[in-house]
């Protein structure tokens, strides 16, 4: 029996990012509260946001999401990480500006606790994938184009996506 290479490398590449989902819910988070909310995304839908990303740049002016759509369209699929950013009642804090959560919440404002979170479980997924040698980047980009599109189907107020390649030369550097 012969298994080729692009096989072997397509169930690397999905075993990974199961490895990298199960670092990001692992990763430390605030009081102990969990409000991260992680999907794989690939075919029809990481299409979508391929060109939910071209519309937004087309939209804006902001190139650089047609640019990072590119780099999305070259990927076998994405990681996409999202927060539901609600206070966390820690006192005295005052890291999201406001005086206390009560203010924060009544002025619609992010909670800096939480936007941490996100950032240590997207840095303990990213880990997870080059301790594997797979090619990503962390990207706003797409993270806003999921949120356009609402495919987290929960409250989330802050995404980003993570896309996920092998191949002989990463499409994420040298991108232009």
């Amino acid at each position: 029996m012969i298994i080729q290479s692009k096989e072997m490398e397509q169930r690397a590449l999905e075993q990974v990012a199961e490895l990298m989902c199960a670092a990001a819910r692992t990763a430390p988070k605030g009081r102990g509260i969990d409000n991260l909310v992680v999907m794989v995304v690939k075919g029809r839908t990481k299409d979508q946001l391929v060109e939910e990303m071209k519309k937004i740049a087309q939209a804006s002016g902001a190139h650089f999401f047609e640019r990072d759509a590119a780099c999305l369209e070259k990927t076998q699929l994405a990681i996409l990480m999202g927060q539901k950013v609600k206070p966390m009642g820690v006192q005295p804090c005052g890291y999201c500006g406001y005086a206390n959560c009560k203010e924060n919440t009544e002025k619609a404002g992010l909670c800096a606790i939480a936007v941490g979170d996100l950032g240590i479980a997207l840095g303990s997924a990213v880990s997870a994938a080059a301790l594997h040698h797979i090619d990503n980047r962390i990207m706003f980009t797409i993270g806003r184009a999921a949120l356009n599109l609402d495919i987290f189907e929960e409250d989330v107020q802050i995404a980003y996506g993570i896309p996920l390649s092998v191949s002989g030369k990463s499409p994420f550097f040298d991108r232009g």
